[in-house]
């Protein structure tokens, strides 16, 4: 049985649109991740899975250890789900109410740290916190920034970038009795976040593997002199850093204590463009052909899902199986209807499915208030999303 029909078969009773985990893949995706730490723990992105049942199944798993939530309310409700005891927050808050419950609640006080870049996230956690005891990680900026400078290439994110920078903000942080400094976190976006082999860009692919592997020595530099600038002012429980497209190489930094990763479990298509690693397209969503329009177009119902970031095609799902399908030009994937050309059109028929790949990994959760877990030939469970439990935290 080939892959479409074994989905076609263990979905048989449930209505499309829906969204499915393939738990093989799945699991084949966390043993890989694994592999690639050589031994260091890989702190879960929990963004990337938006799944409380599935965050559960993968720490219990050896080689994964605490969760990166992506807010405070989610880190919250995380603790007091006892989903993990060890969550870090990836990006900081302003969350007052949410800040002042964390202070409020000593098992979620141990469990959760904050992040900060700046003394006005001090300031806001020790007024929104009172005298209350609160863990904090400190936000290093990750990205290269060749020509003496004049070019930045990676996220925006923290303002703190020398060894000298941090060291002043960490000696700020040690002033305050509240606050307890435990971690460092850099998160280089322009190697675990982009691709080096862009589909039939050669070209585009050499200058990114030029600049990734000249960024990847920079910032191990940079790094370690950050860690051992830190370290001589107090013990720190981890540096976390990397992500699903550089876990390997940001493991063998000495510096490093810990790796993130959470996109690589779904392996949506955005990750297909690495040269370095290969993962099993894990989660999809399926739509029901609902119109035949015209020789060699099926239309389905609905499909405009849409990633986050900047306004280009690679932002839309990816048509899987059956194999051979692509978007109409002038329409692409629809709020209400989407069009795919191909000569595999002509084998859908009404009612029938097309499976199709998100380009991020957890953004797909927020259109589904549920996933189906297929083990095999049959579904084995369906566990509701984050937004099947009532949770957006954003």
């Amino acid at each position: 049985m080939n892959l479409r029909d074994r989905y076609d078969a263990a979905t048989a009773g449930i209505e499309a649109p829906f969204a499915v985990v393939d738990l093989a893949a799945f699991r084949a995706n966390a043993d890989g991740l694994v592999r690639r730490a050589a031994g260091k723990p890989i702190r879960v992105a929990s963004k990337s899975v938006r799944c409380r049942s599935l965050l559960e199944d993968v720490l219990a798993m050896d080689g994964f250890a605490g969760v990166m939530a992506f807010t405070l309310p989610e880190a919250l409700w995380l603790a007091g789900e006892r989903v993990s005891d060890d969550i870090l927050v990836a990006y900081p808050t302003a969350d007052r109410t949410a800040i002042a419950e964390l202070a409020a609640d000593d098992a979620a006080a141990r469990a959760i740290t904050l992040m900060v870049d700046c003394p006005e996230h001090l300031d806001l956690i020790e007024s929104a916190a009172g005298d209350r005891a609160v863990r904090v990680c400190i936000d290093v900026d990750a990205s290269y920034r060749p020509l003496a400078g004049r070019v930045r290439i990676g996220a925006l994110r923290s303002p703190l970038r020398t060894p000298a920078q941090v060291s002043a903000f960490a000696e700020a942080i040690l002033k305050r009795p509240s606050l307890d400094l435990v971690g460092l976190m850099a998160y280089e976006s322009q190697i675990a976040g982009v691709g080096d082999v862009p589909p039939g860009r050669p070209a585009r692919a050499r200058v990114i593997r030029g600049m990734q592997q000249r960024s990847r020595m920079e910032l191990a530099r940079r790094r370690a002199a950050i860690v051992r600038a830190v370290r001589e002012l107090t013990d720190l429980e981890f540096v976390n850093g990397g992500g699903t497209g550089s876990v390997e190489k940001t493991a063998a930094e000495r510096a490093v204590t810990e790796v993130a990763a959470g996109s690589g479990l779904y392996q949506p298509h955005l990750f297909d463009q690495y040269s370095n690693f290969s993962g099993r397209p894990a989660a999809l969503f399926a739509l029901p052909v609902v119109r035949r329009p015209a020789p060699g177009v099926a239309t389905c119902l609905g499909g405009g899902y849409l990633a986050s970031g900047t306004g280009d095609t690679v932002r839309l799902p990816q048509p899987y199986l059956p194999t051979g399908l692509a978007y109409d030009g002038n329409e692409g994937a629809g709020e209400v209807q989407t069009p795919l050309l191909g000569r595999s059109a002509d084998l859908l028929s009404i009612g029938d499915r097309v499976w199709f790949r998100h380009t991020k990994a957890g953004e797909l959760c927020e259109r589904f208030d549920a996933l189906h877990l297929i083990d095999g030939d049959r579904v084995t469970r369906t566990v509701p999303t984050y937004r099947g439990e009532g949770k957006t935290f954003l």
